[in-house]
């Protein structure tokens, strides 16, 4: 069971952005690679800690986490910061420590560029979000073009960083800055092929398979590593943000992990009790309308909905009865009901047991 970004941080779930940061910094810090050479151990915790401070220091990402836990990120390649490298690290989080830390951040302060990330919508059926499903989407991404030749940065000589010198009331102060010229990447493009643009990139199509986990809901995003634009330079490529969309269904209409279906009877089924069979996700069940059922009545079925996303059991279908009452009648149907206006039968004598309406909704949203 992957292990709890707060405890991974040493955190209290709700904890501030600036507990975040503190406690991140704290723990990089404790097991950078600096500190440990060649400690497997100490590298592996650096990424842990690297995972959760993605997450965490993120508002949105952030909020997903407290309330689906990993399970919001699962699917696909690295959603959610998974199978995070040194790379990645060093070139999102290296200024953490504003340039301190002997070097964080890799190589004397140089750092590879990382691309930009594209967006996607992928739409799914409830079906789909019943099982989970691997979609395989065509996306055009901006990679390096063959042939193309970078050299160090003439300005910072490819360490990515150029000093400069503040005259202060302790003296005069030297502070490293990234490279204007190069971004911090310390390199410049000597060879540009044909039909690149100006950092020797092309647009590339590319088909990616896309893991969703069952139990996704509209509005969610879920995160391919990597699968990004690539970056000039070799740098870190960015990521796909793949946005979760949802197919209306014919004869269901979710709310959260439950399901919701309407159900038709006659009135002479309503009278004479009937079994009926209704149509699930995955099936069918057959379920039993004892006699003088009325309509507006809710029954519910449980674990017939769709999955929770950390796997915590299934939602259920509530499946509510209409007695459906007929638009034309023919002159027997008439007269029949003519003679039943008065039937003492016929009369409405609600029980004191039966729920109102408002009861109802209650009871359907407890």
């Amino acid at each position: 069971m992957k292990e709890d970004f707060y405890d991974i941080l040493g955190l209290q779930k709700g904890a501030s952005a600036a507990e975040i940061k503190k406690a991140y910094r704290k723990k990089a810090i404790e097991f950078h690679p600096d500190k440990n050479p060649g400690d497997e151990k100490a590298e592996a915790n650096f990424k842990k800690a690297a995972e959760a401070y993605e997450i965490l220091s993120d508002a949105d990402k952030k909020a997903r986490y407290d309330q689906y836990g990993h399970a919001a990120f699962e699917g696909g390649q690295g959603f959610g910061g998974g199978g995070m490298n040194m790379d990645d690290i060093f070139s999102q989080f290296g200024d953490i420590f504003g340039g301190g830390f002997g070097g964080f951040g890799g190589g004397g302060g140089q750092r590879r560029s990382k691309g930009g990330n594209l967006r996607i919508r992928v739409k799914l059926t409830l079906e789909e979000v019943l099982n989970g499903v691997e979609k395989k989407v065509k996306v055009s991404r901006k990679v390096q073009a063959k042939d193309v030749r970078y050299s160090n940065c003439s300005q910072c000589g490819g360490s990515g960083q150029t000093v400069r010198i503040t005259n202060t009331i302790l003296g005069r102060m030297q502070t490293a800055v990234t490279c204007p010229t190069c971004q911090g990447s310390g390199q410049s493009i000597q060879h540009r092929p044909k039909g690149s643009d100006a950092q020797g990139m092309i647009s590339e199509e590319e088909t990616v398979s896309i893991k969703i986990p069952a139990g996704v809901e509209e509005g969610m995003q879920l995160k391919v590593s990597g699968k990004g634009n690539s970056a000039a330079g070799n740098g870190v490529s960015g990521d796909l943000i793949v946005l979760i969309e949802e197919h209306a269904h014919d004869d269901f209409i979710r709310e959260g992990n439950h399901l919701h279906h309407d159900l038709y009877i006659s009135f002479s089924e309503a009278a004479l009790g009937v079994a009926k069979e209704v149509g699930l996700l995955d099936g069918k069940v057959r379920i039993k309308l004892d006699a003088g059922i009325q309509g507006g009545k809710t029954l519910r079925l449980r674990g017939k909905g769709l999955p929770d996303l950390n796997r915590y059991g299934k939602g259920d279908l509530l499946v509510h009865i209409n007695v459906w009452t007929p638009k034309t009648l023919n002159r027997e149907q008439k007269q029949f009901f003519q003679r039943m206006v008065d039937d003492e039968n016929f009369i409405p004598k609600p029980e004191k047991s039966d729920k109102s309406f408002f009861e109802k909704v209650k009871d359907m949203f407890a």
